[in-house]
């Protein structure tokens, strides 16, 4: 998922109000540093930031696609690597437990007249099954 980029009200009210006090004098200055060049110069000053932020955002989604792929990769490897070893070894192998996986002759199942049994007793308690 992207990050949003950074768009600022602020900045946009700001340099509309700079623009309407240009209209009004060009050199304006209201004293305690209230001026029109001030204006400007904090205005420049919050527009780089926001560029610079909203480029390390930037790269920041661009590491985070390399590392989904990177991920995504080693996922299929590590899956690759456990079918090879349930092709050569086999899936009831101890190897194939070894590498991660889990053997057939380990796994457990219920029996149909238990899940039915589990089932007819969560209706019984009034909560619905899945």
């Amino acid at each position: 998922m992207l990050r949003k980029r950074q768009v600022s009200r602020v900045l946009e009210k700001a340099e509309l109000r700079a623009a309407g006090l240009k209209k009004i004098d060009p050199n304006l200055d209201l004293g305690n540093g209230c001026s029109l060049k001030n204006l400007t110069e904090l205005i420049e000053k919050l527009r780089s930031k926001i560029d610079e932020y909203n480029k390390l955002l930037e790269l920041i989604d661009a590491s985070r696609i390399q590392i989904l792929e990177s991920e995504q990769k080693l996922k299929e490897m590590g899956e690759r690597m456990l079918l090879g070893v349930a092709v050569r070894y086999g899936k009831d192998s101890c190897e194939y437990m070894m590498a991660g996986g889990v053997r057939t002759s380990d796994r457990i199942r219920k029996s149909r007249k238990t899940r039915i049994r589990n089932a007819a007793k969560k209706l019984a308690q009034g909560t619905p099954t899945a």
